[in-house]
């Protein structure tokens, strides 16, 4: 009778939610021609797609156009660190096995380092990347997670109780707290993935010690593996991708949010944490994990995937809703200031095909490259767009990390890895410039009303 009295109780309570729901869904729509009215810059862009200015930073550029005849025409996309094309980053770092640590160094610093300070830089690092047993079991391996995006924010926010001086904001503790997690992320990451395997999936417990002489890549490698063995491609493409993810301007969701709650004088954990937050979305750094889904799809619903007329019509099906998730949307497809191409997709991309080269997978690649090609007409072709549309950075990093035998699960927490010394940079920035509290504002366009009484309501 108890039992009954309580299903009964519940589905009373399941009837009241979804009334409130309905409440909820129609009290919160707003008109949207309001937004044209009062020329609302709704997700802090202009009508064209630019983005609103909202700061001023050093530490990278981003252009997907330039100026001819005094009009803005697009033009291949160029992104600098601290005023170095990362074209030139990449290249001369070739054959080098810790390009990411450079471009951190870089980063942080405004400069690229010379022999001594580098090999000092990479000592600090190592020294701080340990994590002690009693944190790695009471902290990452204690309640894991499915997503290791919510077990990477839930450890970050815990070095706060480990830390003897947490909420300082002066810029010599956090830089050293952004050290130390630039150091320890890769470790809480890797095992905060297997932590998930064998608590949740009864799989094997895979807890490896990073090792000294490695570079963050390699260590990365090292510690997923149970042979930890790599061949030196692996390595050096994992690298190039780490330096591709490490920062990307000062407007993109997850660093703006560093910069937002930074300005309100909040701790460097609470900061990481909220970038970290950001990051997890699918329209964000949770797409190359969308993109991998969508080719699967296409996989399973194309019978002939070399066949390009039958390419087409499913990415056409996607476009208007009938395929893959319903979005109608291409993952991998577009920018927002990116037009005729994105810088880090060229670089991934070449090292998708040398990778695949490897290991025997060029005719996916092939496929990767029809989509492309094709993806872009048809986005040209079927939607109201401002500017051409490219590949971003999501469309190849996903089939790069199957490549090299990365689980799913760590696409994003990878993208973490590496963004996490651009917005440590950017929090830098942000205490050494004293901003104001970052305030924008909301029109209300609701209407005032007086207030009835409990007993006089209907």
């Amino acid at each position: 009778m108890y039992r009954s009295a309580m299903m009964e109780l519940s589905e009373n309570r399941n009837e009241l939610f979804n009334e409130l729901l309905n409440y909820c869904m129609s009290s919160g729509a707003i008109d949207q021609s309001l937004y044209l009215e009062y020329d609302v810059k709704r997700g802090l862009r202009d009508s064209n797609g630019k983005g609103v200015l909202t700061g001023l930073t050093e530490i990278s550029d981003v252009n997907g156009s330039k100026v001819v005849d005094g009009v803005k025409v697009p033009a291949d996309g160029e992104l600098y660190y601290q005023g170095i094309n990362v074209n030139d980053l990449v290249k001369g770092n070739s054959g080098s096995r810790y390009a990411f640590e450079e471009v951190t160094y870089l980063l942080l610093f405004g400069d690229l380092p010379n022999e001594k300070q580098f090999e000092s830089f990479k000592a600090i690092l190592t020294d701080l990347q340990e994590l002690s047993g009693d944190f790695v079991r009471d902290v990452i391996l204690h309640t894991p997670s499915a997503n290791i995006m919510n077990s990477l924010q839930k450890a970050i926010l815990s070095l706060y109780s480990f830390d003897a001086n947490p909420e300082d904001t002066g810029v010599a503790n956090v830089l050293r707290q952004c050290l130390q997690m630039i150091g320890k992320t890769p470790l809480i990451s890797v095992y905060g993935y297997y932590g998930y395997q064998h608590f949740d999936l009864n799989r094997n417990l895979l807890i490896k010690t990073p090792k000294k002489d490695y570079s963050t890549a390699e260590n990365i490698l090292y510690m997923l593996r149970p042979d930890g063995e790599f061949t030196p491609l692996e390595a050096e493409v994992l690298d190039t991708a780490l330096v591709l993810h490490a920062e990307h301007g000062g407007g993109n969701n997850s660093t703006f949010t560093t910069h937002v709650v930074t300005s309100s004088g909040t701790d460097t954990y609470s900061a990481i944490a909220a970038a970290i937050a950001s990051l997890k979305g699918p329209k964000h750094g949770g797409a190359n994990l969308k993109v991998q889904q969508m080719f699967g799809d296409l996989k399973d619903k194309v019978k002939d995937y070399a066949d390009e007329d039958q390419v087409r019509d499913y990415l056409d099906r996607v476009l208007k809703k009938e395929a893959f998730d319903g979005s109608g949307l291409i993952y991998g497809m577009g920018h927002a200031i990116y037009t005729l191409s994105d810088p880090r997709k060229v670089i991934l991309k070449e090292c998708a095909g040398k990778l695949a080269q490897e290991k025997g997978r060029m005719e996916e690649f092939r496929l990767y490259d029809t989509v492309e090609r094709i993806a872009a007409d048809l986005i040209t072709k079927s939607r109201r767009v401002f500017k051409p549309v490219c590949a971003n950075v999501d469309f190849y990093s996903g089939f790069l990390y199957s490549m090299l035998g990365i689980p799913e699960e760590l696409y994003t927490p990878i993208f973490a890895i590496a963004r996490i010394s651009g917005w440590s940079a950017h929090r830098l920035e942000e205490l050494v410039n004293k901003g104001k509290i970052i305030r924008p504002a909301y029109k209300y366009v609701g209407h005032h009303r007086a207030y009835c009484p409990l007993k006089e309501r209907d």
